[in-house]
């Protein structure tokens, strides 16, 4: 299960032969949330939660996020507290000086699936998998390029060889990555109905993990366009203003 995990494994991108190895493909794609008056589909976000919940949680953290966090992608407070419930997290010490595990609240921060780096590299056949908190902040290309990486497993071209247990990715630098294809069609369920595609999830857990990296953006932008809005005004009243000062004085 942790080999079929969102594991975008820090290896050495090795040579290849031909040109394949200088090029790199992140398709374009028109995220809801680009530009100025850009926002999140709240929609996607959960699903998106989901594929992260289901798939990339068995490998990766997301150390900087708590799950009362998730109510800015639409949950409940209940819905958070099951979400929470459902988690073990290490607490203490206790009476005794020991450490403990209890069920989540919504006030803890997502627990890492490894206690530390060396168990998760052995667990990752020495890779050590990102934390997802700031992944698509880190990332060029951020949404497109996790995107490109979930979408990018291809057989590789004639001419190309594949090191031992690589797999060719046709968006990851140097087109060799340690983690097997993660996703497959139908391999996570959507309660809307929404098609369970490679494409789909993909889309919906590169648009979580962007939301991840920025809560704040809607807020953000919606500030800004009343900033925009302020300025033109003052400038418009500042020309006025101007116009009547100086209306009566000869030119």
């Amino acid at each position: 299960m942790r080999a079929r995990s969102l594991a975008f494994a820090l290896v050495l991108a090795l040579p290849l032969g031909a040109q394949a190895a200088e090029e790199q493909v992140v398709e374009h794609r028109n995220w809801s949330f680009e530009g100025l008056f850009g926002t999140f589909d709240p929609g996607a976000l959960q699903r998106g939660f989901q594929v992260y919940s289901e798939v990339c949680s068995a490998c990766h953290s997301m150390k900087l996020l708590a799950f009362r966090h998730l109510s800015g992608i639409g949950f409940t407070d209940d819905q958070i507290k099951q979400i929470a419930a459902a988690k073990q997290v290490t607490d203490g010490p206790n009476d005794q000086g020991e450490m403990f595990e209890r069920p989540g609240r919504p006030s803890d921060r997502f627990p890492s699936p490894f206690p530390n780096e060396k168990a998760a590299r052995a667990g990752n056949n020495g890779a050590l998998p990102p934390d997802f908190s700031t992944l698509a902040k880190g990332r060029d290309g951020g949404a497109a390029y996790i995107h490109g990486i979930l979408t990018g497993y291809k057989d590789p071209p004639a001419g190309v060889q594949i090191q031992p247990g690589m797999n060719y990715n046709e968006t990851f630098p140097g087109h060799q990555i340690a983690m097997p294809q993660p996703l497959s069609d139908g391999q996570v369920n959507y309660a809307d109905g929404t098609p369970n595609t490679v494409d789909q999830m993909a889309a919906d857990v590169a648009t979580f993990l962007a939301w991840v990296s920025e809560p704040e953006m809607e807020a953000r932008k919606r500030m800004g366009v009343k900033v925009i809005l302020f300025v033109l005004l003052l400038t418009g009243m500042l020309y006025a203003i101007k116009r009547k000062v100086w209306a009566d004085v000869p030119h």
